[in-house]
């Protein structure tokens, strides 16, 4: 007698199931776990972008804020490095599935800073600014709206995108 060796169709099918159901049970927590880093990189940029407004307004700013991101990443004399790494190169970026931009705070005790700057800023600067990151399809890409102002404090909102000025009672991320 001869024996065959091999694997027959039912036990093909068999594992291609047992394939199909770990598939599923596997893929919903990865979505969801891209969607966390996602918004967690989405956080960390408006931190970076924190701490490189107060490093600009403290060394090349003359006290006043930029009002757009294309402005941080222009380094100042002597250097070839900006105040913000180049992804965030201007207002509208998209990064990580996130879009952000950096404007002047909205709240009525701001006011412009025209004096010249030291890297040469085509926007005037402010006494305080407002950034925002939002997803670039709600659900997908995101389901927090971010956003920060000259303080630092990250706020974020699940179902709006969050105004400028940042109002009361909004939820902070914890730090």
């Amino acid at each position: 007698m001869r024996h065959q060796r091999g694997f027959t169709l039912i036990e093909l099918l068999i594992v291609v199931a047992i394939i199909g159901i770990i598939s599923a049970i596997a893929v919903p927590g990865l979505l969801k776990a891209r969607l966390n880093a996602q918004e967690g990189a989405a956080a960390a940029a408006l931190r970076a972008i924190s701490s490189s407004e107060a490093n600009y307004a403290a060394t090349c700013g003359v006290g006043g804020y930029a009002t757009d991101l294309a402005d941080l990443v222009k380094p100042p004399p002597n250097t070839s490095f900006g105040f913000i790494s180049p992804d965030l190169s201007s207002n509208g970026v998209i990064k990580s599935g996130y879009v952000f931009e950096v404007v002047k705070n909205g709240r009525p005790d701001t006011v412009d800073v025209t004096l010249p700057t030291c890297n040469g800023a085509a926007a005037n600067r402010a006494t305080s600014f407002w950034a925002s990151a939002f997803p670039v399809t709600f659900g997908k890409t995101g389901t927090r709206y971010f956003a920060t102002d000259t303080p630092g404090t990250i706020f974020y909102d699940r179902a709006i995108l969050i105004p400028n000025p940042i109002p009361p009672g909004l939820l902070t991320l914890q730090q």
